[in-house]
């Protein structure tokens, strides 16, 4: 669309919407007929400034690529891509993105081991996560010391070694088992 185009249809734009400013239940057929001419000529211009097919895609890559109904862009070649990246296939060679079968899998397709030290709080029924898993011991316990300081602190803290497998390395205060209903169910 070139400039002159352009100023042509947004004057033609403006004076549409001054007509629909200007209409009321009493407007008389004249005035509708002239806002017909007028919605026509801007029509016309719209047509004229149009110089490609309508996007069959939402997808601003590939507006007049293959459709794909089943993608939320309605972009083929956007979704096959998107679908080879989730199958983790994309980019590798074709001998190496189907490797035979092993009974036992492979190093790689393994957790590696990791050692954390989660800091956890008695609510009153349960242990509960009350901060974020630490690689350091020494820092999760000085989370756990400015916790206990805290002016809501828990009834009772600990340290947790998760290893592959989980041992509670401290405890500091007694963990009560609180019941929530008043009166003890009664």
């Amino acid at each position: 669309m070139n400039h002159a185009q352009l100023t042509a249809l947004g004057r033609a734009l403006r004076l549409l919407g001054e007509h629909g400013e200007a209409l009321s239940a009493d407007t008389p057929d004249a005035r509708l007929h002239e806002v017909k001419g007028d919605l026509r000529r801007a029509l016309d211009l719209l047509e004229e400034s149009v110089t490609s097919a309508a996007p069959a895609t939402r997808c601003p890559e590939h507006p007049n690529g293959p459709v794909d109904t089943s993608a939320p862009d309605l972009c083929l070649l956007c979704e096959t891509r998107r679908r080879a990246a989730r199958h983790g296939s994309y980019g590798r060679p074709a001998a190496e993105a189907a490797p035979a079968p092993s009974r036992y899998g492979v190093r790689e397709d393994r957790p590696q081991p990791q050692q954390r030290w989660l800091p956890e709080l008695w609510n009153g029924r349960e242990w509960q996560l009350c901060g974020t898993p630490r690689r350091d011991r020494r820092e999760a316990e000085l989370f756990l010391a400015a916790q206990r300081r805290a002016p809501r602190a828990a009834i009772a803290y600990r340290l947790v070694h998760e290893f592959t497998d989980y041992e509670v390395v401290r405890v500091w205060g007694n963990p009560v088992r609180v019941d929530i209903e008043p009166l003890g169910n009664m």
